[in-house]
C-alpha cells in the first residue's frame, strides 16, 4: 500500500524525472515516514512548550507519549516486534538517564517538576531514546536494509557493549570514546547498509551512515534544547548551541542502536528458522 502511494506521489509530484531522481524522492518520503514517532514527539514538545494542559509539562510529555504509543500499535503503523524493540531502547535509555542527571554527575538537568519521575528522571526521557529505535526498526522495515560485510557477531556486541559502558565509566577513568571510533572504522569498514526503495537496491558505508544519523540527531537535539526538554550545565540560564562534540558521542550512540536493532532482526531470524 505504501509502496503505491510513494509511486503516486512521487510521479505526480516530479514527472519526467529519471528513475534515480524519482527514488531520491520516495527515498526522502520514505525517511520522513521512519521519523513518526520522532517527528510526532516534536511536535508534543512544541505544544508543550507554549501551551498549558492543566498538568507538569513532563506529565503531559509522559502520558502523551504513552497515547501516541497506543496509537502507533493499534494502527499498525508499528509492528509488535517494532514495539519490542523500542521497549529495550527505552529501558537502557532510562538507565543511562538515571545515571547522567545524578547530582554527582550532573551531565544534564531536568529542572520542571513532574509526577511520573524515578530517581529525578521523568518518564518521558525514555522515549526519545525510543524515538532512536522506532527510527531505526521502521527504516529497516521500509526500506529492506539488509547488511554486508557485517563483522562477527561477537566482535560487534562486545564493541556495542563497550561503547554503552563507556558512557557511564568515562566519569571516573580515561574516556575512550576515541579508542572506540578508531575500532568502529576498522571493524565496519568494510560493511555496507543495502536499501531498497523501490525496485534498485542501493548502498551506503555503514560508517557513513553512523555520521550522517548522528548529524540528524544533533540537529535535533539542538531543537529539543532549545524546547526545554532538558539542559546542559551551559544552558541553564540561556540556551547556546549543543557542542559539535556531542555529534561524537552521538555516533557512538547510533552505532549501538544500530548493532542493537541488527542482533534482534538476526535472533528473530533464526527464532523463525527453528520455529519454521
Amino acid at each position: 500500500m505504501l509502496n503505491r502511494v510513494l509511486t503516486t506521489v512521487a510521479g505526480r509530484a516530479a514527472p519526467g524525472l529519471t528513475e534515480g531522481a524519482v527514488d531520491f524522492l520516495r527515498f526522502g518520503i520514505k525517511q520522513v515516514r521512519a521519523c513518526v514517532f520522532a517527528g510526532s514527539f516534536f511536535v508534543l514538545l512544541f505544544l508543550s512548550h507554549h501551551v498549558t494542559f492543566g498538568l507538569h509539562r513532563y506529565d503531559f510529555l509522559f502520558l502523551s507519549a504513552v497515547a501516541l504509543q497506543v496509537v502507533l500499535l493499534v494502527t499498525r503503523v508499528e509492528t509488535f516486534d517494532e514495539f519490542k524493540t523500542i521497549v529495550v531502547f527505552h529501558l537502557l535509555g532510562f538507565v543511562l538517564e538515571a545515571f547522567k542527571t545524578h547530582p554527582s554527575i550532573g551531565s544534564w538537568h531536568y529542572p520542571e517538576p513532574g509526577i511520573f519521575k524515578v530517581l529525578g528522571v521523568p518518564l518521558y526521557s525514555g522515549f526519545m531514546y525510543a524515538a532512536i529505535g522506532s527510527y531505526m526498526a521502521q527504516s529497516w522495515r521500509l526500506l529492506k536494509l539488509r547488511l554486508s560485510g557485517y563483522p562477527r557477531i561477537g566482535l560487534a556486541a562486545t564493541l556495542c557493549a563497550l561503547i554503552y559502558l563507556n558512557f557511564f565509566t568515562h566519569h571516573f577513568i580515561y574516556d575512550f570514546r576515541y579508542v572506540l571510533m578508531v575500532a568502529v572504522v576498522v571493524l565496519f569498514w568494510r560493511t555496507r547498509v543495502h536499501f531498497t526503495v523501490s525496485r534498485r537496491e542501493y548502498w551506503i558505508p555503514m560508517v557513513s551512515a553512523f555520521v550522517l544519523i548522528a548529524f540528524f540527531i544533533w540537529v535535533a537535539e539542538n531543537m529539543a534544547t532549545l524546547l526545554g526538554a532538558w539542559k546542559y550545565p551551559d544552558q541553564l540560564i540561556t540556551w547556546t548551541t549543543v557542542s559539535l562534540h556531542k555529534i561524537g558521542s552521538w555516533s557512538l550512540l547510533v552505532i549501538v542502536s544500530l548493532i542493537l536493532v541488527a542482533e534482534l532482526k538476526r535472533v528473530k531470524e533464526r527464532l523463525e528458522h527453528a520455529g519454521g
